[in-house]
């Protein structure tokens, strides 16, 4: 004690703080929705963007020529190292949170998208194009349902990220959410409330990923 604090003090913690009924902060359950709603925000917004910027640079050699060396440059970054950026471009914590996240989605996401598209069978455009397809056809109908499996490793991979640059930003900025609840109760050695909070999100980030998975089944 106080760093290991037993079981049945994590699940005081848990039924007690669930609510912040009559308190100044936010309790656990406030936290946990703003951190969903966050990260849903983020990871929304990173996901389109990475899927389009895929496409884009794995069909057109222009957008592919401009494009990669941006990949190349931007990509290796971490999200959490842009973070004093961010806080410049978006004065609102929120805004830049959001971009944060999206920035870490978006990468894997542009990466995998691209090289499904590029890796399209030859054979399945030739014949698409024999029957008459247009370009839009090739994208929408042949490249992109090619792709699937691809997109959804970026998918997965994005998530896996927005995960670790959710709790960064809402330690900095954000003043509600998981992240921020675990940096005030550690500020004040309330290790049972760290605990707690580990526990909710160990335990949403797992149902998040369930449904990923169903909707790739």
């Amino acid at each position: 004690l106080p760093y290991f604090p037993g079981p049945d003090a994590v699940i005081r913690t848990l039924v007690v703080d669930w609510s912040a009924t009559g308190r100044r902060q936010p309790g656990l359950f406030e936290c946990m929705w703003q951190s969903l709603l966050l990260l849903l925000k983020g990871y929304l917004t990173g996901s389109t963007l990475g899927i389009i910027f895929g496409v884009l640079i794995g069909w057109f050699p222009q957008a592919r020529r401009w494009g990669m060396p941006v990949l190349k440059l931007v990509g290796p970054i971490p999200a959490t190292a842009l973070i004093p950026l961010m806080l410049m471009i978006f004065p609102s914590g929120g805004l830049s949170a959001v971009a944060l996240i999206a920035l870490a989605v978006w990468f894997p996401v542009t990466m995998l998208t691209m090289s499904g598209v590029s890796s399209v069978r030859a054979s399945h455009l030739d014949v698409a194009r024999t029957l008459g397809a247009s370009r839009a056809y090739l994208i929408f109908h042949v490249a992109i349902p090619s792709a699937l499996p691809n997109i959804f490793v970026g998918l997965f991979m994005g998530l896996g990220s927005s995960f670790l640059t959710l709790i960064v930003p809402e330690a900095v900025r954000v003043q509600a959410g998981l992240g921020w609840y675990i940096d005030w109760a550690r500020a004040y050695s309330d290790y049972r409330k760290v605990y707690a909070a580990l526990i909710i999100m160990a335990v949403y980030f797992s149902l998040i990923m369930t449904v990923l998975f169903k909707v790739r089944d």
